[in-house]
């Protein structure tokens, strides 16, 4: 059909754009989809961080509550407004939204949350029950192995020190299952009086068996019935004038009598119970955790959480627990410097994760109440000592931001180091330091690729390109450009021993990473200060990298020690200026020193676990069909993996294990082609 004279056909209209909602506005539409009753929520940021955690008994009210922004503390306020989407998970119980919650924070370390800092497992004592003489031996993590299980441990010194005590006392052995089987004499153990030898027959399983049943009961809390027994069948030697096992029963006592006699800080009358006291001051907080299993004292450990000004003892403590006890069963007693805002809820879901009755309680009065004291005042004393060291490393780093020249005190000092021999099994490393000290949790090392006989060949791959990599075009994104500027070093390759080639493979793998994850440095993984241990050569090295990256904003320097090598004569290198010479006595030269000292340790280490790796492996290791158990086989029975190399085929298929399509196999891998 035609239009009519005067008439113009009318145009579809471009549908209407939708504003994208963020903060409050976000929050009041999405109030609608959540969930009425128990659940989690999540706050999402830009590119979906997860900004905050939280549960509640309805989550719908919870969420609404964030519209009334005026009422919200300026931390909360400030995280609604980074707000750019919510997720809901609906629970059964609060209880089980509490659990949940709990292993949400830990997982994604929501910054706005009350963050545990330090989660680490703890360790424990193994006896183990999957062998006829059982191995006691210090066990982490998952109870995989059959066996039975004592602790936890607040330190791997505490447990390190029962060991000893187990060894002296019930003569238990520690090797592991493949070392026993192959023993044809007593070990130094034995000899030490540490060990009671049943890998070459010095005791029977029976009286093995007796050994094992007392150190379990020890460690179960039984220690003074063991005490009375050990003392007993002394006596009962000295009157047969068995003097020397009379002496070995002495030696059983002495060795218990000293666990005994230090157990001053006791909890009688309950079985097994945490102790945990909370002290705040200056918007930090410290958390003692005092373990008592079996009646005894397993030692005590200092957490550090990190959250607001304004949170109070009872919230910091109910987050506390969530997240302590999300990986370690609980005992069936807590008791606490504070009260609780919902001690039931805590109750209830803590008795979900032990599968047993669990009592959180803040005693008023008695030892208990002592006992909390006792471990308050321990908070109080570890909170005082890490704020006197926090101000002076505020202090030393004001004196660093002094120094190069810096606008503010730097929040991250990156220092990198190479460790190898001759440039064998070459290793970079990184370690990390802030205001709160070194950050362990960031250090890396680098697998130095470019050192390798065929590192070429590996970068060139990595490149996309078995000769040299493409020109970068000049109108090339940021993005390409990083990337192809990554490739092309790595692709150059250098030779074995070079330590600046080194120091540049190393500077833009993890530059040129932090561009791609990174680049509007946001997320807090950006130095403001880049240390390398070397000298001028080091540093016109770390120039280049950046200058080829695009990397600025972060300020450069290079530390080397004096003539000879002499610590306190050290020389600091920075581009565009004379070398710098601070007093041997300065503050802040110890505290470069200490960085850059930890830096080698850190390298060292790293290479010398590559290098042990390396000497564990032999040239049996690449033959297919080699594992383990043949690998060893085949050394037992030649000696070395040069004499399985010249071995002929009929002395292979001699070895137990090895029939004769697998000799002749063997054969062939190391004779082919002559």
């Amino acid at each position: 059909m035609g239009t009519e004279r005067g008439q113009t056909e009318p145009t579809p209209s471009e549908p209407a754009v939708e504003p994208v909602l963020t903060g409050a506005a976000l929050i009041g539409r999405e109030v609608a989809l959540a969930p009425v009753g128990p659940g989690v929520y999540r706050m999402l940021g830009l590119d979906g961080e997860v900004l905050y955690v939280g549960k509640a008994r309805s989550v719908k009210k919870r969420v609404a509550s964030y519209c009334h922004v005026l009422r919200l503390s300026t931390r909360i306020r400030r995280m609604v407004n980074e707000t750019r989407s919510l997720e809901f998970v609906t629970t059964h119980t609060e209880a089980e939204a509490l659990l949940l919650e709990a292993n949400l924070i830990k997982r994604y370390g929501p910054r706005y949350n009350i963050l545990l800092r330090d989660d680490k497992s703890f360790p424990q004592i193994l006896i183990a029950r999957d062998h006829s003489f059982p191995q006691v031996l210090k066990h982490r993590g998952a109870r995989k192995r059959k066996g039975d299980y004592f602790g936890p441990f607040a330190s791997a010194w505490a447990v390190n020190e029962t060991l000893t005590i187990l060894q002296r006392a019930f003569l238990l052995r520690s090797c592991a299952d493949t070392v026993f089987e192959s023993r044809t004499r007593p070990c130094l153990l034995y000899q030490i009086k540490r060990c009671s030898a049943p890998c070459v027959g010095k005791i029977g399983p029976e009286d093995y068996a007796g050994l094992v049943k007392d150190a379990k009961a020890f460690l179960g809390g039984d220690g003074e019935s063991i005490n009375g027994d050990l003392a007993r069948h002394m006596e009962e030697a000295s009157e047969r004038l068995d003097f020397e096992t009379a002496a070995q029963f002495r030696d059983r006592i002495s060795a218990l009598a000293k666990v005994l006699s230090r157990q001053d800080i006791n909890l009688r009358g309950v079985e097994a119970a945490d102790v945990i006291a909370l002290h705040s001051a200056g918007g930090q907080s410290c958390i003692q955790v005092f373990f008592f299993r079996s009646g005894r004292n397993f030692g005590n450990r200092a957490y550090y959480m990190g959250h607001d000004r304004d949170d109070t003892e009872a919230r910091i403590l109910e987050a506390f627990i969530g997240q302590f006890y999300s990986n370690l069963p609980p005992p069936p007693c807590l008791f606490l410097s504070h009260r609780l805002a919902q001690p039931g809820l805590i109750e209830e879901a803590l008795t979900v994760l032990a599968g047993q009755t669990v009592r959180v309680s803040t005693p008023e009065r008695g030892a208990k109440r002592k006992l909390v004291l006792h471990a308050l005042s321990n908070a109080e004393e570890a909170l005082g000592r890490r704020m006197a060291e926090s101000a002076t490393q505020r202090r030393l780093l004001d004196g660093v931001a002094k120094l190069f020249e810096l606008d503010s005190a730097p929040n991250r000092i990156e220092v990198y180091d190479n460790s190898h021999i001759s440039g064998s099994q070459a290793v970079g490393a990184m370690i990390v330091a802030g205001p709160e000290g070194l950050m362990k949790s960031a250090y890396r090392r680098f697998t130095i690729r470019g050192a390798a006989a065929d590192a070429s060949a590996e970068a060139s791959t990595e490149a996309g390109a078995d000769a040299a990599p493409a020109p970068i075009p000049a109108d090339a994104p940021p993005a390409e450009t990083v990337v192809a500027t990554e490739k092309a070093a790595l692709a150059a390759g250098f030779a074995p021993g070079d330590d600046y080639g080194m120091m540049r493979e190393v500077l833009t793998r993890r530059f040129a990473r932090a561009l791609k994850e990174d680049p509007d440095r946001q997320l807090g993984q950006w130095p403001d200060l880049v240390l390398i241990d070397g000298g001028p050569g080091h540093l016109g090295e770390a120039q280049r990298v950046f200058a080829e990256l695009g990397v600025a904003g972060v300020a450069l320097a290079a530390i080397a020690k004096g003539p000879d090598r002499n610590a306190g004569r050290e020389s600091i290198y920075r581009p565009d200026r004379a070398p710098l010479a601070l007093d041997h006595q300065d503050p802040v030269l110890f505290f470069l020193q200490r960085l850059r000292d930890e830096a080698h340790r850190f390298a060292i280490g790293a290479h010398r676990g590559k290098r042990g790796k390396s000497v564990s492996r032999s040239s049996l290791d690449e033959i297919p069909g080699i594992g383990a158990k043949r690998k060893r086989a085949l050394l037992h029975h030649f000696g070395s993996a040069l004499a399985v190399t010249r071995a002929g085929r009929d002395d292979l298929a001699r070895v137990e294990g090895i029939d004769r399509s697998m000799a002749d196999k063997i054969y062939d891998w190391f004779h082919a082609g002559r």
